[in-house]
């Protein structure tokens, strides 16, 4: 993609990805990417949006090729990611500018604490989007036994010595290529997959984790087992894309969590045949699949609303 530029905010060296909108004027909007995540992962989205609005989505820190927060001797933590958002929408925006954010999964749980630490940021905020967020960890219906042990697993290899470990012993090419499609998660986003598209799908996601910090991954996974962002309120609506067999999520949960925090949840439409997150979404057709015309529509209309 060639509207992809360095990013250099803190130390550390990351991409950004702009595109134009449609008009010269076109409204702004901030596309977070969620877990285990990177720029290409979601550009048939970015080029989606960029029909109706201007579109900016950044690295996060740990994710998709850019520095680790460890590298600033910072721990990936919630509020570090969230203050690193903070800083980036500083730097990146001018001051008088205004504009939608869409934050997906973790991507908008991180949106959600910038706004709660930095609330001088909500008035810029023109539509505050969730595609498939969530703000507690009782929002997840996985048992909470498995929440327990995924919790232990992902702080132990936060570690710096394990999650090297980790890294050398099963995040090669090797083991990955053999492994990965075995996993629950691969089996339901390769589901359906053509032969190609399986191989192609198995390249990407052997991609995202070698370019991927370990540790962020650990520490961020660490952190939404155990979420809970409802103790502090924002002055915002927020708009709410679900998918209606979520496999993660219980989305009445989902609501009444995000109820705590917004001052109103807008359910804009829940999906009825999408998974949580797909491995690669690699053009604007394929993520209309993904992306609704209803949240399409109100990051373009946001704008010219008061």
């Amino acid at each position: 993609m060639g509207n992809i530029s360095p990013l250099f905010i803190n130390g550390l060296r990351g991409r950004v990805l702009h595109l134009a909108g449609p008009k010269h004027d076109s409204p702004e909007v901030l596309f977070v990417y969620g877990h285990h995540s990177s720029i290409e992962r979601w550009q048939g989205v970015a080029e989606l949006m960029a029909q109706y609005a201007a579109v900016t989505m950044p690295d996060l820190p740990g994710f998709g090729g850019m520095d680790s927060l460890y590298k600033t001797r910072k721990p990936a933590t919630l509020d570090n990611l969230a203050d690193y958002l903070a800083d980036f929408i500083t730097h990146y925006y001018p001051a008088s500018k205004r504009f939608s954010v869409v934050g997906m999964s973790l991507g908008f749980v991180i949106v959600t604490r910038m706004l709660q630490r930095h609330p001088k940021l909500a008035p810029r905020i023109t539509a505050c989007i969730s595609l498939f967020g969530f703000a507690h960890n009782d929002d997840f219906i996985l048992p909470l036994k498995r929440r327990r042990f995924g919790l232990r697993v992902a702080k132990l290899f936060s570690r710096p010595g394990f999650a090297a470990a980790y890294r050398g012993a099963l995040l090669n090419r090797f083991v990955l290529s053999r492994t990965y499609h075995r996993t629950p998660n691969a089996r339901e986003k390769f589901k359906n997959a053509t032969p190609e598209e399986h191989a192609a799908n198995m390249d990407f996601e052997i991609e995202l984790w070698q370019n991927s910090d370990l540790r962020t991954y650990m520490q961020t996974t660490a952190e939404f087992l155990q979420l809970n962002n409802t103790r502090v309120r924002i002055n915002l609506p927020v708009y709410h894309v679900a998918v209606a067999q979520d496999r993660f999520f219980d989305n009445e949960t989902v609501e009444k969590s995000l109820a705590k925090i917004y001052t109103n949840v807008i359910v804009l439409v829940e999906l009825q045949n999408a998974n949580h997150a797909p491995t690669r979404i690699k053009t604007a057709e394929e993520a209309k699949t993904f992306i609704p015309p209803e949240l399409l529509k109100k990051i373009a209309a946001a704008a010219t609303e008061k």
